[in-house]
């Protein structure tokens, strides 16, 4: 079985989170796990579109109503040379990201562990 490296990401963060920040609410979203295709479909069928964030933190924090955090492994590329998206799930990404950025929310890339807690850390102190 292959490693899941993103799976571990969040789970790293999620004992971070609990640890420095007992008292915050967060929520993971479960795309970056290997779902069964029957699994997928009913996730699929209660979902508004695709691009949802990986980490949802709640809160109003400085002047956002939370932050969403899309979570990647280490050395993922964002955006090709040209400054185009890098994939066409990554452009899907930004336009859920932008939605939610117009109605209030804080929404990064995290990219691997380290970049993710800076992150957050920036957002809740």
């Amino acid at each position: 079985m292959r490693k899941n490296r993103e799976y571990q990401i969040c789970k790293d963060i999620a004992i971070y989170m609990r640890m420095q920040y007992p008292n915050v609410i967060f929520h993971f979203d479960l795309a970056g796990l290997n779902l069964s295709r029957a699994q997928a479909g009913m996730m699929k069928a209660i979902q508004s579109g695709r691009g949802w964030p990986d980490l949802f933190i709640a809160g109003p924090y400085k002047k956002y109503l939370g932050i969403f955090v899309e979570i990647k492994t280490e050395g993922t590329r964002l955006f090709k040379v040209n400054g185009d998206p890098a994939t066409p799930h990554i452009a899907e990404q930004l336009e859920c990201m932008d939605k939610l950025r117009t109605i209030g929310y804080s929404c990064q890339f995290g990219i691997g562990f380290d970049n993710c807690k800076e992150t957050i850390d920036e957002y809740l102190k």
